[in-house]
């Protein structure tokens, strides 16, 4: 088994032994070196978490939006965190081993071009199942890394579709799927990783604590960060984003939309609707208009906005378009709290522009940059945004998820489960275990 990081080296890798720090630091140069699994972190090179602090001349709120960074992960998205903990999970169960399996990865993009990235990397082959409506960035990564592309027909919203094919794999017990809306390795990286790191990052800003976390959920994976937020301050806000024109949190609505990597007309089964909320629904056109924006009329903006010179053109390449769905989200959960200038907001950018010139392409450039901006960033509906901590409302999520699983075979009992926090506290504990099975199975000094 080629060795990789433990949930605890991927929040803090300075615990990691010095040969693997060092074949880590060296292995940057070169994307396809294994040791770049050491590199799966949120942290830079020097030990601080990749975090941006948004210029306050953009967001137009008192609050500090703090946004993590995540196209310098390995493959160019946090997203390659649960796919190698899914992994690695299954390899430490013995239900996965080289040369034997093949890894499957149903996705929309970057849990795709992730598993792509994880299996080339430990020696395994790898078929990526998504829609065949995605950015044409992502099915030419999943290539480079000699993942083989199925595609089913529509785009993001369309994702009961892949599960459906994914389906056709598990009949074949070489097969191994990495289910990131399902397994909770997903959940576990993004409450011990990013959850952790979040708190970190807010420690230099503000007062220090979080207010509030702000994420759209794909596989809802990230929003389980806001599970441990809220272990630290039991008083967080934990606010859902989805797209307008795909509501399915929002009121069991579905729909098509273009924020590719979120809303995908479900309730999935790894989302723990209890820490949850609000949601907030965000215009997919809004998303993309406002990419533009930023990665490509920067500098007119700083001047139109009073900023200083290169407050917004150091940004360009950071954010894709559910970085910008999560930038607007976390200014509008700012204004409904009514937040000062002590409070942070956390929220995520997946990945970064790289990934999205395809989808630029085929736009027409604002005509008027000044009321575009201000109808996106300075504007909201508040009957666009609900809040779910009433039961009735946890009671209708929970009935979507029902509604979504029990025909993939998961027992009314395992779903009822999950209406417990106790439920998702026992998992997350389970890195514990997962870590000493791990570093049981490396040699002393591993790289």
């Amino acid at each position: 088994m080629i060795p990789g990081p433990t949930y605890q080296e991927m929040f803090d890798p300075r615990l990691l032994p010095a040969a693997s720090q060092r074949a880590a630091a060296h292995a940057r140069a070169n994307e396809l070196d294994p040791a770049n699994l050491f590199n799966i972190t949120w942290r830079t090179p020097d030990g601080r978490i990749r975090c941006e602090a948004l210029p306050k001349q953009l967001t137009g709120v008192d609050a500090n939006i703090l946004v993590m960074i995540g196209r310098d992960f390995p493959s160019g998205s946090h997203k390659v965190g649960p796919a190698y903990c899914t992994l690695l999970e299954g390899e430490l169960a013995g239900e996965i081993a080289p040369p034997e399996n093949t890894i499957i990865g149903p996705s929309t993009g970057n849990f795709g071009i992730g598993t792509a990235y994880i299996a080339r990397l430990k020696g395994y082959p790898a078929v990526v199942i998504m829609p065949d409506g995605m950015s044409a960035e992502r099915y030419q990564r999943i290539r480079q890394y000699g993942g083989r592309l199925d595609l089913t027909p529509g785009s993001e919203s369309d994702v009961i579709l892949v599960l459906e094919r994914t389906e056709h794999y598990k009949k074949d017990p070489r097969n191994k799927v990495l289910a990131q809306f399902e397994l909770l390795p997903n959940y576990r990286f993004h409450r011990y990783v990013t959850g952790r790191s979040a708190l970190e990052a807010a420690r230099a800003h503000g007062n220090g604590r979080v207010a509030a976390f702000v994420s759209a959920p794909g596989s809802a994976g990230t929003l389980a960060a806001g599970d441990e937020i809220k272990a630290a301050f039991p008083d967080a806000v934990i606010c859902a984003l989805e797209p307008k024109e795909c509501s399915t949190l929002f009121n069991n609505g579905r729909g098509t939309h273009r924020i590719e990597g979120i809303g995908d007309k479900m309730v999935t089964l790894i989302h723990n609707v209890l820490t949850t909320d609000y949601i907030t629904l965000i215009h997919d056109d809004d998303c993309v208009t406002g990419l533009d924006l930023l990665e490509c009329r920067a500098a007119q903006l700083e001047r139109l906005l009073g900023a200083p010179a290169g407050s917004l053109t150091r940004l360009r390449g950071m954010f894709g378009i559910s970085g910008i769905c999560n930038i607007l989200g976390a200014i509008r959960t700012a204004r409904l709290l009514a937040l000062g200038p002590g409070d942070n907001v956390i929220t995520i950018a997946t990945d970064g522009f790289d990934r999205y010139p395809s989808v630029l392409a085929k736009m027409s450039p604002p005509s008027d940059v000044a009321s575009r901006f201000e109808r996106i960033f300075r504007t909201a509906d508040p009957a666009e945004t609900l809040d779910v901590r009433p039961r009735s409302q946890k009671d209708r999520l929970f009935r979507n998820k029902e509604e979504v699983w029990k025909p993939f075979n998961y027992t009314q009992s395992y779903l009822d489960a999950m209406k417990s926090q106790s439920f998702w506290d026992t998992e997350y504990e389970k890195t514990t275990a997962v870590d000493a099975a791990l570093l049981k199975s490396r040699s002393p000094g591993t790289v």
